[in-house]
């Protein structure tokens, strides 16, 4: 069963699964962890993607991306581009996975949670102040810092990582993203982490639910991507 194309899926939607049920768990209604507030949410990310890229090594891809930006990144930096599509539709389908498990575990919190935008955020990222060219900026900027400094991880200068030191270092680089950078957009920094939540939401049975916003949902796509690519050619330059 283990393959590249199951690994990603399933990296990913747990990717999903534990960040975005940290958003639920802290925005909802009646959750235990109401109101735990940003850095909870910012740690919760951080051990998403620890877990997440875990789980994708273990089923088949020892790559891990979960992340459309990252597998971008890696083509430009290396030249191959032969992973491109089939991981951007295993991370997109294991997004759209993952954030109906969210639904599921937080099914009776949708009802008594009155306001719509909180249920959205439980599933796509909309920015704090609506400019579209700062967010997409903002949106780039992320993606670019977890790409470089996760190729300069990687990278000869810094020497070989001790078996399983890598997820736990990934996670602390979102963590660290989330708390220095994240505050204007949400922080996607991944096409497949906002676009897959966005379309269940928009399909999904949710109680008093609002707009998906489609307006919004260009800037978490492109700007990771162009993030991404950029950090990729830099990588490519220097030698990481």
């Amino acid at each position: 069963m283990a393959s590249k194309f199951f690994g990603e899926f399933m990296g990913t939607m747990i990717l999903i699964l534990m960040g975005n049920g940290a958003v639920a768990n802290m925005l909802l209604k009646r959750s235990k962890a109401e109101g735990a507030g940003w850095l909870a949410i910012t740690a919760g990310w951080a051990f998403a993607v620890m877990t997440g890229v875990f789980t994708a090594i273990a089923c088949g891809s020892p790559d891990a991306h979960l992340n459309p930006a990252v597998t971008l990144g890696v083509a430009v930096k290396t030249g191959d581009f032969s992973n491109l599509a089939p991981f951007v539709v295993a991370q997109l389908l294991g997004a759209m996975a993952g954030a109906v498990l969210v639904w599921l575990n937080f099914l009776p919190h949708w009802e008594v949670t009155p306001d719509p935008d909180t249920k959205f955020a439980c599933f796509g990222t909309s920015p704090a102040i609506d400019s579209r060219g700062s967010n997409l900026v903002t949106e780039a900027l992320g993606a670019f810092v977890l790409i470089l400094v996760v190729s300069a991880m990687g990278s000869k200068a810094t020497g070989t990582l001790p078996p399983g030191l890598g997820p736990y270092l990934v996670g602390m680089l979102v963590w660290a993203i989330g708390i220095s950078l994240g505050g204007t957009t949400g922080y996607a920094i991944n096409p497949a982490r906002d676009l897959g939540p966005r379309i269940m939401h928009a399909i999904l049975p949710i109680a008093k639910k609002g707009a998906t916003n489609w307006s919004y949902a260009p800037v978490p796509v492109i700007g990771p991507f162009v993030g991404g690519a950029v950090a990729g050619l830099l990588a490519r330059v220097v030698g990481f």
